[in-house]
């Protein structure tokens, strides 16, 4: 899942790095817009693949998806390289940065997420990988729901607009389920994959407003260093449950088998699931970087831009059906995703207005 489209703008810009270079700040942009970019697409349709190629381990694939947390602690050892490069004996440079209060409240959110993981690798089992990133978008109208329960972020005209626009192509999806249909899937199926993707969308929507207010009850600087630790915690629970699954359903003992039956050779199975979770780090750690090097509206409008692309794909890869019901819904969600952009990009646009005639308003003084 799309683990960290969170909104850290107002944290990220407090505590960029002053000393960091404009050229290697836009280094970073362009690494983790690359990075977003392959996971958003990447991890979806080898998923899918691994499903199509007779996989049937549905916590194995929700394993995969956070599996690549240790590849965290190379740009952390790297931060940390830094730091001690740039302090002075007497003040040696911080191994980490987590509190134990962020370290518990992180630990619940992996949880959340490992949940999220099985829900949408589950769904994806029954679904076209183009039904699944089309259901998936709808998490934008669960975010705003829960961001105004959870941190009471006002709903907008703009935002209005995205949820209802976002819910018109789900229900159209349902209703037209019979001409979508994965061969080998009864309607029964699905149903259920349908039901379990919403699932994990509305999940995941909880979990984003959870995440931004972590940020805000920390109660110290939101660093690169620090959001890179807490995705790293975060990562580690998520698959630690996932693990507990792979246990109690035998995945462990059943993949070499699996893999031994797989319809593209047992080399190609073990390519497969080894690049799933690459990918998917790929997704989390862009994300991320985008949301702190520049804002969450960066990262959305870039994971936005995605859905068509796996449409295409899915298409193209995997012959699945791409008839009017679809576009229709692709048109209405990116619509709803660009109404919604818009009216965030409006929002930054006052703050910024108001933060500069307050700075005004004090110099005069």
């Amino acid at each position: 899942m799309n683990v960290e489209a969170s909104s850290l703008e107002i944290h990220a810009k407090d505590a960029s790095p002053s000393r960091t270079s404009e050229a290697l700040k836009r280094a970073l942009v362009v690494v983790n817009c690359v990075l977003l970019s392959l996971g958003s697409t990447g991890g979806p349709l080898l998923l899918r693949q691994y499903f199509l190629g007779g996989g049937k381990r549905q916590w194995l694939s929700a394993w995969l998806e956070t599996g690549g947390w240790p590849a965290l602690f190379l740009p952390l050892l790297i931060s940390f390289l830094y730091r001690r490069r740039r302090r002075s004996p007497d003040s040696p440079a911080r191994l980490f940065f987590l509190t134990p209060r962020l370290f518990l409240a992180c630990t619940v959110l992996g949880l959340l997420t490992g949940l999220d993981d099985f829900l949408y690798a589950y769904g994806l089992a029954f679904l076209p990988v183009s039904t699944s990133s089309l259901l998936i978008s709808t998490q934008l109208a669960f975010t705003a729901l829960f961001a105004f329960l959870v941190v009471r972020q006002k709903f907008t005209p703009y935002s209005l607009n995205a949820v209802a626009l976002l819910t018109v192509g789900a229900v159209m999806l349902g209703l037209h389920a019979s001409s979508d249909r994965p061969k080998g899937v009864t309607r029964s199926d699905y149903y259920r994959g349908f039901a379990l993707t919403l699932g994990a969308a509305a999940l995941y929507g909880l979990v984003l407003p959870l995440v931004e207010l972590t940020y805000a009850k920390a109660k110290q600087a939101i660093t690169y260093t620090l959001v890179m630790e807490m995705q790293l915690v975060m990562g580690f629970f998520a698959t630690a449950f996932c693990t507990v699954g792979m246990l109690v359903n035998n995945d462990f003992q059943a993949i070499p088998e699996e893999a031994r039956n797989y319809e593209l050779g047992e080399a190609r199975y073990y390519t497969v699931i080894i690049w799933c979770a690459i990918f998917w780090q790929f997704f989390f750690v862009g994300a991320v970087g985008v949301i702190f090097c520049v804002n969450t509206l960066l990262a959305g409008i870039l994971i936005a831009v995605f859905v068509p692309v796996v449409e295409v794909l899915g298409v193209i890869f995997f012959k699945e059906k791409f008839n009017s019901e679809k576009i229709i819904a692709l048109v209405l969600s990116l619509w709803g995703l660009a109404s919604y952009s818009y009216g965030q990009y409006r929002d930054e646009k006052k703050k910024k207005k108001k933060m500069t005639t307050l700075s005004s308003n004090y110099e005069s003084v």
